[in-house]
């Protein structure tokens, strides 16, 4: 009966045979198209403007197009400079209206040799398909020209359409546009395999961008689960999340990005540590503020304030859940505060810094007045973000755990694992988990946070599990022994600061352990592939991004300027075509100069895998749904002609559309 009413109300879509039979040719063609092509990037940390510009470059892939199209027509000059318009149009248009003696004659010229782009970056859709991506203003015009053909008669009917755009100076309109699409149309699903916040100044503007996206998903990282507990009041999630960017004086987005209201913390950070150098808690200051340029001086003082309040409310949070085993992360007790020293794991260590007048060594993880003011303002003004709230949602419909997409699995951080290279055992809400099982789970449990739990005080208690995933040693989305975090602020000696990786980093190495992850996952060990973030790969010293002969791709090639120096490059791609898997080597990216000019550097790529033969849609995820598709409709066309369902025809003569 069910099965029934699905082809009935399927039928609503396709009223007779004839459209049926139609759909069913239309689907058909599509399996036969080329596989389109995906990108998986990793470990963004708020970098918006270098990632945007490896998406709207389709990671050196567009420029591979223009010097196919135009290699033996234009200078290497007139490539670079069509590749830049592709990459920034707002400021390469700025900058050719100063420097063209005859903007217009260089805008139209531009414009046909766009077009050529776009037809070569649209090849692999079908024209319905492009005609969704293309835009409102201007749809129309590019439909015409994209698919224009030689025939004289229409040529002048092409060049009218140009000069007509000129003449209601729609040029730039229409530039920016023809650029999106190119855009678009390179990069066919974008893979975000986690760490979106943090470090750099731009995570909101990132998820806006991810947003006015078509295909995207997420695997999310351990710090985007902190912004998510965040979201939903968790004292610990909101004082490592505005510790972290406090720490790396990012105001703007906090406080114009976000709408967080940081001043009782600025306010109160003065009174409590005015004479206080605090110098130690300096900010690490990759990007200036444009709207909130907070004086260093009193950046360090909200650094160490906020400081002391996470390690206040991770105690609480501990002493709350002794299932976590997270005793040996509160320390605030151990600190000796006569003798100026603090022990750690049965050793002493001198206290480099001993102005903790906010801390009660009789009982030290009690949130002062002043303290509790300031949690109170920050959680109010994080529950009531608009823009967070948004962004968490996004995440959640579009992002998970891990993803299988096309055979291979994607996720962030690790599997955990004994060192016999057998999967670790992780107890999860009283049961045992391993494997894959833990990503499903932490996905369950993620969600249920969120959805099953209002408003409040209960959402912000559901959500320890979430900084659990932040920094516990059992999550898969960290793999550490500890986070020490503490130890980097307050202790000198840097033995105290290392952080052990769990055995999976050094398992994966061995070919049979990576597929033994993909058979755990369900995929075919021999073709798949996982893709992997959260680990910089030193390419500096000698390190290699594919581990277990090809097996697992790491692709964190450190996009986040805190990490250039520790891998040696900024940033990896890995693409998906139909013929080839790549990884796309960046350097680091350059941004407009006074002038208003700007140096883009090619990627250098590296050569995974070749195909013996091009992949098509069949071969892919979404072949496998048109498939499904189409049996359903060889089922309604069967029912169509017994009779079983009737059918409704248009009059005679007219186009019948439902």
């Amino acid at each position: 009966m069910n099965r029934k009413k699905y082809l009935n109300l399927l039928a609503e879509q396709y009223p007779n045979h004839r459209k049926v039979k139609t759909e069913i040719i239309n689907l058909k063609a599509i399996l036969a198209l080329p596989k389109g092509t995906e990108y998986f990037l990793s470990d963004i940390h708020g970098e918006y403007d270098a990632f945007q510009y490896f998406v709207r470059s389709g990671s050196g892939m567009i420029r591979f197009r223009i010097d196919d199209a135009f290699g033996d027509t234009l200078s290497e000059e007139e490539r670079y400079g069509l590749a830049s318009l592709i990459y920034n149009p707002d400021a390469e248009l700025a900058r050719r209206h100063k420097s063209e003696d005859d903007y217009m004659s260089w805008a139209l010229k531009t414009i046909e040799r766009l077009i050529i782009i776009a037809r070569k970056a649209s090849n692999k859709y079908t024209r319905s398909k492009v005609r969704k991506i293309l835009p409102d203003n201007t749809g129309y015009i590019m439909d015409e020209l994209m698919y224009a053909d030689d025939v004289e008669e229409r040529k002048q009917y092409y060049r009218e359409i140009i000069e007509s755009v000129a003449e209601y100076k729609s040029t730039d309109t229409l530039i920016r546009e023809i650029t999106d699409v190119i855009s678009e149309c390179t990069v066919d699903r974008l893979h975000i395999i986690g760490d979106l916040f943090d470090r750099g100044p731009k995570s909101h503007e990132i998820l806006d961008f991810l947003m006015s996206r078509r295909d995207v998903d997420i695997q999310w990282g351990n710090h985007d689960i902190l912004w998510m507990g965040a979201a939903c009041g968790n004292r610990s999630c909101i004082a490592n999340m505005i510790r972290i960017n406090v720490r790396y004086n990012n105001f703007d987005m906090l406080e114009y990005g976000y709408g967080f209201n940081l001043r009782p913390l600025a306010t109160m950070a003065e009174k409590i540590y005015g004479d206080d150098p605090c110098e130690f808690f300096r900010p690490n200051t990759l990007d200036k503020n444009r709207f909130d340029p907070i004086p260093e001086d009193l950046a360090a003082k909200m650094h160490k304030m906020i400081a002391i309040c996470q390690f206040k409310c991770e105690g609480q949070e501990i002493m709350k859940h002794p299932e976590f085993g997270l005793d040996d992360r509160n320390l605030l007790h151990h600190i000796d505060f006569e003798r100026g020293v603090i022990d750690l794991y049965g050793k002493e260590y001198p206290m480099r810094d001993m102005n903790l007048p906010t801390i009660d060594p009789d009982d030290p993880y009690r949130l002062t007045p002043e303290e509790e003011e300031v949690m109170v303002a920050l959680e109010a003004s994080i529950i009531k973000s608009e823009r967070l709230q948004k962004h968490v949602k996004f995440m959640l419909s579009h992002g998970a755990m891990y993803k299988i997409a096309n055979g291979n699995v994607l996720y962030h951080g690790c599997i955990p694992f004994n060192e016999d290279g057998s999967f670790k055992e992780v107890m999860i809400e009283g049961k045992p988990f391993k494997g894959a099982e833990i990503f499903r789970k932490y996905d369950e449990i993620v969600r249920s946070v969120y959805y099953d739990n209002p408003e409040g005080s209960q959402r912000a208690d559901a959500a320890a599990i979430i900084w659990y995933l932040w920094l516990g040693p059992d999550s898969p989305l960290f793999g550490k022994d500890r986070m020490t975090t503490f130890e980097r602020l307050f202790v000198e000696d840097k033995a105290t600061h290392k952080e052990r990786t769990i055995p999976y980093y050094k398992l994966i190495n061995d070919e049979s352990i990576c597929e033994m992850i993909l058979a755990d996952f369900g995929l075919d060990k021999d073709n798949g592939k996982i893709l992997n973030g959260h680990v910089p790969v030193k390419i500096k010293d000698g390190e290699s991004p594919v581990k277990g002969n090809g097996k697992l791709i790491v692709i964190d090639g450190g996009i986040s300027k805190a990490y250039h120096k520790t891998t040696g490059i900024a940033g990896y791609t890995f693409i998906f075509t139909s013929g080839r898997m790549l990884l796309a080597e960046h350097q680091p990216y350059e941004p407009i100069d006074e002038d208003g000019n700007q140096i883009f550097h090619k990627p250098k790529m590296n050569v995974i895998e070749t195909f013996s033969e091009r992949m098509r849609v069949r071969d892919t995820d979404q072949g496998k749904e048109i498939l499904a598709q189409i049996d359903d409709l060889n089922e309604l066309y069967n029912e169509m002609l017994n009779g079983s369902i009737k059918e409704v025809f248009p009059p005679k003569g007219k186009y019948y559309s439902k």
